[in-house]
């Protein structure tokens, strides 16, 4: 149980290290705010694949809250084990923005004026959300858990682009960001609308996975082999 929480702490501190950090990297590298997502989009993909096959095997690489409410709701989590992975999901993202200010010589914990509001950017959350827990929960019920390190960056990545948000999708991450007055920050005024709409495109995510995976497959048509009936 400690080996899997600090997974958890770990995973997801380190990802907003590299989110938080590689955007004030960006930033003093160029001015062109095309090049900087494009550098904060690709050393947050890598950070991310890199942590979910160090850290997958231990604890899920859950490293969102959203992603644990999903499996307490189904169950597949007990609940003070899962209580446990959010705390630490959310210290985890407050020590990963801390180490990225600090790095780059800023105060551990400087507060956003980053503003990010409005019913297209939260539009933007729900989407990339929901994509995130469906492609979860499509290489669960697949069996195919270990193309996670490369399925999930490749479809946050993407979503930096094609989401009015940049694909937050995840409130530890939110939380962390809201603590850095750089690039990839968020007013603290703005979490708890991006949080609110992150958890109900969860829920669409989890839909949308019973919906096309369900638990229960119904049993295949005993068909004739056409091969055979020819031969």
């Amino acid at each position: 149980m400690a080996r899997r929480l600090f997974a958890e702490y770990l995973g997801t501190g380190m990802l907003v290290a590299a989110v938080v950090g590689s955007g004030i990297m960006g930033t003093l590298l160029s001015s062109d705010a095309a090049v900087v997502l494009i550098l904060n989009m690709m050393s947050t993909i890598l950070a991310l694949g890199v942590l979910i096959w160090m850290l997958g095997p231990i604890s899920g690489a859950h490293f969102n809250p959203a992603v644990t409410a999903v499996t307490l709701v189904k169950r597949e989590i007990h609940v003070p084990e899962g209580l446990a992975y959010l705390a630490c999901q959310i210290l985890g993202g407050l020590s990963g923005v801390a180490l990225a200010n600090v790095m780059f010589d800023l105060p551990a914990f400087d507060p956003s004026s980053n503003a990010r509001n409005g019913f297209p950017i939260w539009l933007g959350e729900i989407v990339a959300t929901a994509g995130l827990i469906l492609i979860i929960g499509a290489l669960t019920r697949t069996g195919r858990g270990h193309l996670g390190p490369l399925l999930v960056p490749a479809w946050i990545g993407a979503a930096y682009f094609f989401t009015s948000s940049t694909s937050f999708a995840n409130p530890a991450v939110t939380i962390g960001r809201s603590m850095t007055d750089t690039f990839t920050g968020i007013a603290p005024s703005d979490v708890l609308p991006f949080i609110a709409f992150q958890l109900i495109g969860a829920a669409v995510g989890a839909l949308l996975t019973e919906i096309l995976y369900p638990r229960k497959h119904p049993e295949p048509l005993d068909l004739p082999d056409p091969v055979h009936e020819r031969g």
